[in-house]
């Protein structure tokens, strides 16, 4: 079909025919002049590493800015071309401006599929995984280190209910295990709702009041490796 990418065969000749087939598909509606300019959002280094880095959860500008080793102008500057082609979208969280892949069906697709076609042994690509990692890594450690200190308040407040894992599987019968689109969890706490019901959503969506609950339920959605779930302060 025409915006079929599994159609395309796989030699390195056919990879221009296979992302123009791709692209109509999936952006059929929009003008000319948009395409392009979407098109020329993503031609570019930096900024298709930036789409490879968000495709792995939502990072703030200090974040990119660590690991893409460029300044915050320019990490700046290069998000600002890709929020205006529709590629990108930014939520503000207390003083933090985190930045995401976008809620649009075609282009989260787009932007996806563009990513997939990368080598995953790039070396550029491997340096900033690891940076990435690194990254995940020290907020998973303030995370920690916030529930450590608030570990007696939790403990006393889980005693007061039923078990989680009975609240989990009745939940999962109640809802079967079958996939859906969506999913908003109201009062995400850890995160663990997004995290039991990730194989089945399309796109799921935590919200809490408390930042250090938000810190929380991201760094153990960065521990389970789930990129289809995001969490923001409301």
């Amino acid at each position: 079909s025409g915006g079929d990418i599994k159609d395309c065969a796989t030699p390195a000749d056919d990879i221009k025919i296979c992302l123009y087939l791709f692209v109509i598909g999936a952006f059929m509606q929009v003008s000319l002049d948009t395409m392009v300019d979407t098109l020329k959002a993503a031609a570019e280094s930096s900024r298709l590493r930036i789409l490879a880095l968000l495709s792995h959860g939502d990072l703030t500008v200090s974040d990119l800015t660590e690991i893409l080793g460029q300044s915050q102008p320019r990490v700046s500057r290069h998000l600002k071309l890709l929020l205006e082609a529709g590629l990108i979208e930014r939520y503000q969280e207390g003083s933090w401006a985190f930045f995401r892949l976008s809620d649009a069906d075609a282009s989260r697709d787009f932007v996806l599929r563009l990513v997939a076609g990368i080598r995953p042994a790039d070396a550029q690509l491997e340096r900033d995984l690891e940076r990435l990692a690194a990254v995940k890594s020290r907020r998973q450690a303030r995370a920690a280190e916030y529930f450590a200190r608030n570990a007696a308040s939790w403990d006393h407040i889980r005693a007061l209910h039923v078990p989680d894992r009975a609240v989990e599987t009745a939940l999962i019968e109640l809802v079967g295990k079958r996939p859906f689109q969506a999913m908003l969890d109201l009062g995400t706490g850890t995160g663990r709702i997004l995290e039991i019901f990730a194989p089945y959503y399309r796109r799921g969506i935590g919200i809490d009041m408390s930042r250090e609950m938000l810190a929380i339920a991201r760094a153990n959605l960065d521990r389970a490796g789930i990129s289809n779930a995001q969490v923001r302060q409301g």
